[in-house]
Parts: C-alpha cells; sequence; structure tokens
C-alpha cells in the first residue's frame, strides 16, 4: 500500500504538490493525470526518492520514505521498477546488457541474471532480439526494453511517467496492456499520463491532479 498523508512539495516560486492526501492499495492500477504542472511527475519522483517532500508523510507499506536514509535508498528503491517516456537506454550495451544492469548492480549471479533477463524480453515479445544494438530497434520496441528493464528484479511497484508520449495509439495500447498483465501477477502500476483517450480505453482508477490538488481520487472514464 502506497499513502501519502498532507503531503507537499514547494519549490522556490510554486507548489508542485499541496496537501496531498491519497492511498494506492497494493495491487491497484491507476492512472495519474491531470495538465501539464499538475503535479504528476512530482509525485512519482517523491515515491522513488528522488525527491523529498516540504511537508507531510508517504508510507509505502506502512514504512515511511522520511526515515529512509542513506544506505537504506538502493534496497527501498529496488522494491519498485520505473519507467520513463525517455527510455534511458544505454546504447553502448546490447538489449540484453540493458535489462541486466539492475540485476548486476544488486549483485545477482551470472546464472540468475541470464534467467532473469530472458524471462523479461519474453513478457515483453523481445527475445529474439536480446542480443541486437538498441539502435535498431522501434521507438516501440526500445520502450519494451525499457519495460523489461523495470520489471526484471520483480518489484512490487511500476511506476511510469508519460511511458507513451511518444509512441502511436496503437503501440501506446500495447505498452498499456504490457502495464495490465503485470498487475494481474500482483504489480501495484501507477501510470502518469495526460492521454485521455489512452485512459479511457483501459477501466482503472484514475486520479486527476490540478494545480498539486487531488480532484478526482476514484473516477473511472
Amino acid at each position: 500500500m502506497i499513502e501519502l498523508d498532507r503531503v507537499s512539495r514547494r519549490f522556490a516560486d510554486r507548489d508542485a504538490l499541496r496537501h496531498l492526501s491519497l492511498t494506492v492499495p497494493a495491487g491497484q492500477m491507476a492512472f495519474v493525470t491531470g495538465h501539464s504542472g499538475a503535479g504528476k511527475s512530482t509525485l512519482l519522483k517523491l515515491l522513488l526518492l528522488l525527491d523529498r517532500p516540504t511537508g507531510g508523510e508517504i508510507r509505502v507499506q506502512g514504512d515511511a520514505t522520511h526515515l529512509i536514509k542513506g544506505r537504506a535508498v538502493a534496497p527501498y528503491r529496488r522494491r519498485f521498477g520505473a519507467v520513463f517516456q525517455e527510455h534511458r537506454l544505454l546504447f553502448d550495451r546490447n538489449v540484453h546488457d540493458n535489462v541486466a544492469l539492475p540485476l548486476e548492480i544488486a549483485g545477482f549471479s551470472p546464472r540468475d541474471i541470464t534467467r532473469r533477463v530472458r524471462a523479461a524480453l519474453d513478457k515483453v515479445g523481445l527475445l529474439a532480439r536480446e542480443r541486437a544494438d538498441p539502435a535498431s530497434l522501434s521507438g516501440g520496441e526500445q520502450q519494451r526494453v525499457g519495460i523489461a528493464r523495470a520489471v526484471v528484479a520483480r518489484p512490487e511497484f511500476l511506476v511510469a511517467d508519460e511511458p507513451t508520449g511518444n509512441l502511436d495509439p496503437g503501440l501506446s495500447a500495447e505498452i498499456m496492456a504490457l502495464f495490465e498483465a503485470f498487475n494481474q501477477v500482483g504489480v501495484t502500476v501507477l501510470v502518469a499520463t495526460h492521454d485521455l483517450g489512452l485512459i479511457s480505453r483501459f477501466r482503472h482508477r484514475v486520479i486527476t491532479l490540478e494545480s498539486g490538488h487531488l480532484v478526482e481520487p476514484n473516477t473511472l472514464p
């Protein structure tokens, strides 16, 4: 479960989030939407400890994130998989080695790395391209590699920030179907997107932010 209790994030000249209270039950898939600057990306960054709130408290599975510091940050982040609009692949590594990176950092054995990477690539339909150069892949395929990298360590949570922003509607729907597949095996999924047309095609909770406030916490399209 993810719980936000009156969470705020203030920058020098504006409030990105203002007294935001929100609960996402374990195993739920939800869309976070709102106009540009509504606070979607800020929310995801706070969950990943890429930023810290200036007020309020965030709890993940009961753990207060403001108490997670120093060496405890890396194990905490391994509970999350993250997907971004810019897939952030390393173009000096092939597809297999890009997906393997989180496992190498976490200290998995070579045998386990190979097994998990191949399973993740198979899940996103790219096992046949595991030795390919990322530059040779289409935009949709590159995003699938990013998703495989995000889930290869079998995280509890999957968060995605505008993951379909550079894709056409057909590919966007395929990417969302992948997120649904991971959600169906128990992964809690949060997808930040401003694409209302895409949201309307999937029957999941919609969390609407406006100027850092929660507007519609439990609506369906």
